[in-house]
C-alpha cells in the first residue's frame, strides 16, 4: 500500500530546490496580506469610480513571486513595477491600433516581452497586464493609458511596499541581496574559484534560461563545495570524477587525470 501511494505523494513536493516549509506558509501569510492591503489601500483611495477593478489580477501573480520566491529575479522591484507598468502601456496601445481582439493580445503579450528584456524588468505577470489592457473590457478600455496608472502603477507600488516591510520580518532580505560574509567558505585547494566568466560560459553551453542570478550561482556553488569538503573532510582535491569533468585553467585535464577518471 505505501509503495504504491509514495510516488504519488511525491507529485506533491515543491518544485523549487531550497523551499521549506516555513517558507512556503511565510509567502501563503505575505501573499495575503499584501493582496489585502493593496485592495483596501486602492478602494480607499479611489472615491470617484467605483466601477473601477480596485486591484487587478496580475498583481495576484507578482504577489506569488514576491512573497514567495523573494530571491527571484523576476521578483526584484524594478521588475515588479518596470515590467507590470510598461507592459501595460504597451497592451492600451497595441488594443488602439488593432481593432482584432485576438490578434491584438498576442501582438501585446509578445510585444510585452521584447520591451521587459531590453529594459531588464522581465516580469511574467507583466504578460498579464498587457493581456489585461487588450480585453479588459469597455471599463479597462476606456481608461487609456490611465489603465497604467490606475490600478497598475499603485497596485504595483503597494505591493512592494508591503513586499519590502514584511521582508525584514520574514528572515530574507529583499531587495534581494547575496550575503556571503556570514557564511564559511571552502578551503582552498589546487582549483580556484569559479570566475564570473566561466560562469557565464557555462550558461551559455546549457542554452537555458534559469531564474537565479550569477552571484547566487556563484554562492550555491561554493556551498555545495564546502558541504563536499565537509562530507569527504579532504579539501585538498576533486574527486577523480569531477577533475575528469572539470576544465581547469591553462587547459584540459592531462591524460593522467583522464586515464584516472576513466577507471573511477
Amino acid at each position: 500500500m505505501n509503495s504504491k501511494l509514495m510516488p504519488r505523494l511525491r507529485l506533491f513536493v515543491p518544485m523549487l530546490a531550497g523551499g521549506s516549509l516555513r517558507d512556503r506558509i511565510f509567502g501563503c501569510v505575505g501573499a495575503s496580506l499584501g493582496i489585502a492591503v493593496t485592495a483596501l489601500f486602492c478602494g480607499y483611495l479611489v472615491t470617484w469610480d467605483r466601477d473601477l477593478p480596485l486591484i487587478v489580477a496580475p498583481i495576484g501573480a507578482s504577489a506569488v513571486l514576491l512573497f514567495a520566491v523573494p530571491a527571484s529575479p523576476l521578483a526584484q522591484p524594478w521588475p515588479i513595477f518596470g515590467g507590470n507598468v510598461i507592459s501595460s502601456i504597451i497592451g492600451v496601445a497595441v488594443a488602439h491600433v488593432i481593432p482584432d481582439q485576438a490578434f491584438a493580445a498576442s501582438v501585446a503579450v509578445g510585444s510585452a516581452i521584447v520591451a521587459m528584456s531590453l529594459l531588464r524588468c522581465l516580469h511574467p505577470p507583466g504578460g498579464a497586464a498587457a493581456l489585461t489592457a487588450v480585453i479588459g473590457g469597455p471599463k479597462i478600455l476606456a481608461l487609456g493609458y490611465e489603465f497604467a496608472l490606475f490600478p497598475i502603477a499603485i497596485n504595483s507600488a503597494v505591493l512592494l511596499g508591503m513586499g519590502w516591510l514584511f521582508h525584514r520580518f520574514s528572515g530574507h532580505s529583499y531587495p534581494h541581496r547575496t550575503a556571503t560574509a556570514a557564511l564559511p567558505m571552502p578551503v582552498p585547494n589546487r582549483r580556484p574559484a569559479f570566475h564570473p566568466d566561466a560562469i557565464d560560459k557555462a550558461l551559455a553551453d546549457v542554452g537555458e534560461t534559469f531564474d537565479i542570478t550569477r552571484e547566487d550561482l556563484n554562492l550555491l556553488l561554493q556551498r555545495a563545495e564546502f558541504h563536499e569538503q565537509r562530507r569527504t573532510k579532504n579539501g585538498l582535491a576533486l574527486p577523480p570524477l569531477l577533475a575528469h569533468a572539470v576544465d581547469l585553467p591553462g587547459g584540459p585535464p592531462d591524460e593522467a587525470v583522464r586515464d584516472e577518471g576513466r577507471r573511477g
